[in-house]
């Protein structure tokens, strides 16, 4: 499995898309998981990239965190908003895992305080999701071309041109 630092050492233009999209949309993102009876289900999500991690954490006891629980697997999308995809457009995919660390959950809440306003200082995360990924996307109009960038852990990124 692959860190949010891993991946973007790996894959760089999939990175900087991603990151870009992400910051664009104040953090928003579409998350993709598993229901129990196996289709799928697309919720928002707001990950955050701390201590070279990407966390996926949020409101506990809610149904895509139930989803998560049973099955790690997640896909996360940058929210579109420009149907051209004029400045690109991302996803990473992988699965989660809960780090039940009360240190670390404690320096993400002040650095959440610190960062947005937020104030979830002295609670306790339950889950508290890392994302490991392995793979990603991203599009991009190049020169009125569709570029397309795949990447998969342990290979470089490669490019699909589309005209």
């Amino acid at each position: 499995m692959t860190t949010w630092t891993e991946f973007t050492a790996a894959a760089p233009r999939i990175a900087e898309i991603f990151t870009r999209r992400h910051a664009a949309t104040s953090n928003l993102c579409m998350l993709a998981t598993i229901r129990a009876d196996g289709s799928p289900r697309i919720s928002p999500m707001e990950p955050r990239v701390f201590e070279g991690e990407m966390w996926l954490v949020g409101m506990p006891d809610t149904t895509k965190f139930r989803d998560l629980a049973r099955d790690p697997r997640f896909c996360l999308h940058t929210a579109t908003v420009d149907t051209q995809v004029t400045d690109g457009d991302a996803k990473v995919w992988g699965v989660v895992r809960d780090v039940q660390d009360t240190e670390l959950q404690q320096r993400f809440a002040a650095h959440l305080f610190e960062d947005i306003g937020l104030d979830l200082r002295g609670q306790e995360f339950h889950p508290f999701y890392a994302a490991d990924l392995t793979g990603a996307s991203s599009v991009e109009i190049v020169d009125d071309r569709l570029e397309i960038t795949i990447w998969k852990p342990g290979e470089p990124e490669r490019v699909v041109q589309k005209t």
